[in-house]
């Protein structure tokens, strides 16, 4: 084999790699669909179905940037090992929680060891992919699977809760973890930061305290508006993040360096990273409803429908990694992100009447240039940071996901209800409040509910009004979606213009300017 050209066992190191990635993002989606069964039988109040469906984001976004840091310190296969064993565990306790209370502590431990198998795995490609091009390659595939992750996500989860009971959808990260656990300590290499310091407990204690209450503020937005507790939540994560960046700057060997920040060639891509993230979560927001609740498909149909856009996410980030070879990486992202609004453009078109096929074909082109986005922003992210801080630098860009995801339902959604409430309460059908108050007022899902004890032709007449309604909010944040793209593509292309790949086929870590 050449010397720094990775071999059979690195590729099958890779898809080693890829299965925690592929599984912690079919976690995030996969509860959804179970939460009426479970509900049913461990009889959860409202507050307490909230936080088995957001404790384990709030720890997973919470702690990564010090579970990253910690790997580039401790050994990131040993972290990514210790983090599969912890998941396995806690996935059981989960599926045979007895009451909501263990359900949450059970998920909050599944939160916090999911941060620990997230920032290895990509710090571990680059570890193992010395040649650019097959680095370029392995990243993409990295990418895609985070991406196809979250549409597996409702077709698993339908299919299992279609056959068994509500813990079969935490089981299937068992034998995951197992294989793992098994084939990591043959197949992935060590890598320890040389002469690394101590771990910063203050500076892990602040970086919690500075992304678990802007999550939290951003969830709380999205459910009950920009209240007290919201803006306060996301003050005091700030805050806090101010304090952890000021503490970072003094210290010699921070856990996070503030220095890559000034980097164009790493912040840019993870602003257009997020923005990516929090237009296609925002979107798929209202998609899930649309397909199940206007349309009135059942979740493992509507979850097969989505499927070609995650296919098209994996061509996406093979074609941008090949491209990239060519054509500098600033022009290869803004038109993935042109992509990306002319597919949501395509979305905005939709009404309650539209074919389902309509919107399969106006998610291919987000699911396309979002893939080649978000295969070239991790790329260009974790080699712009030396080799020991990488895992730090993963940590970021996956934190920076989870936020930019959280945004993107908060204030999408947001956006999508007031539509919703303005144009029900403006065609209300008659025997409902006048001004939409009430279930069928606040949301579809409510509508569905009231329609299901009222009369044939009135519901009908009720679901109507919601469906339209509905669709309604959902065109607007599709053209929001649209724009907010379009301006990204072509922000990322003016301000990255000069950044390209050395013709003599550096990685992206040696990008330099021109």
């Amino acid at each position: 084999m050449v010397k720094g050209v990775a071999g059979g066992k690195e590729w099958l190191g890779l898809a080693v790699l890829v299965l925690p990635v592929l599984l912690v993002s079919v976690t995030v989606t996969v509860l959804y669909f179970a939460l009426p069964f479970l509900s049913a039988d461990l009889a959860p109040t409202g507050p307490q179905l909230l936080w088995i469906v957001d404790v384990y984001a709030f720890l997973l976004a919470g702690l990564l940037v010090a579970m990253g840091a910690l790997g580039d310190r401790i050994g990131r296969r040993r972290l990514l090992l210790a983090g599969a064993a912890v998941f396995g565990v806690t996935s059981v306790a989960a599926a045979y929680a007895p009451s909501a209370e263990l359900l949450i502590a059970a998920r909050a431990l599944q939160g916090a060891a999911a941060a620990s198998l997230m920032p290895p795995t990509l710090a571990l490609i680059r570890d193992m992919f010395r040649d650019p091009r097959q680095r370029r390659t392995a990243v993409a595939l990295w990418a895609a699977s985070f991406a196809g992750g979250s549409v597996l996500g409702p077709i698993v989860g339908g299919w299992l809760l279609e056959r068994f009971w509500w813990g079969s959808v935490f089981l299937i990260s068992v034998p995951v973890m197992v294989l793992l656990l098994v084939l990591g300590p043959v197949l992935l290499p060590e890598y320890r930061a040389p002469a690394s310091g101590g771990f910063d407990l203050p500076g892990a204690a602040l970086s919690l305290a500075a992304v678990l209450p802007v999550v939290y503020g951003v969830k709380q937005f999205a459910t009950g508006g920009p209240g007290p507790v919201a803006v306060l939540a996301v003050a005091a994560g700030l805050a806090a993040g101010a304090v952890f960046l000021r503490r970072q700057r003094g210290l010699a060997d921070p856990m996070l360096d503030p220095r890559l920040f000034a980097d164009r060639g790493f912040t840019m891509p993870l602003v257009t990273s997020t923005l990516a993230v929090f237009a296609l979560v925002g979107l798929f927001y209202f998609v899930a409803q649309y397909l199940q609740l206007v349309l009135g498909l059942r979740p493992l149909v509507a979850g097969l429908l989505t499927l070609p856009a995650a296919g098209m996410a994996l061509v996406g980030s093979l074609l941008a990694a090949g491209i990239s070879r060519r054509v500098r990486p600033g022009y290869v992202m803004g038109a993935g992100m042109a992509l990306a609004a002319a597919g949501f453009l395509v979305m905005s078109t939709i009404d309650a009447g539209s074919d389902r096929w309509l919107l399969v074909a106006g998610l291919l082109l987000p699911g396309a240039g979002i893939g080649a986005v978000q295969a070239l922003a991790s790329g260009m992210i974790v080699e712009a940071a030396p080799p020991e801080r990488a895992g730090s630098a993963s940590a970021v860009l996956e934190a920076a996901t989870e936020l930019g995801g959280a945004l993107g339902v908060a204030i999408l959604g947001s956006v999508g209800l007031a539509v919703y409430r303005g144009r029900f309460a403006a065609a209300a059908p008659e025997g409902l409040p006048p001004d939409g108050s009430g279930p069928a007022g606040e949301s579809l899902g409510g509508a569905a509910g009231e329609a299901a004890r009222l009369p044939e032709q009135a519901a009908a007449e009720l679901l109507d009004v919601a469906r339209t309604a509905f669709t309604g909010g959902m065109q607007l944040a599709a053209l929001l979606c649209a724009a907010l793209m379009a301006t990204a593509a072509v922000s990322v292309a003016i301000l990255l213009r000069t950044v390209r790949a050395d013709p003599g086929g550096s990685t992206p870590r040696r990008l330099r300017q021109r």
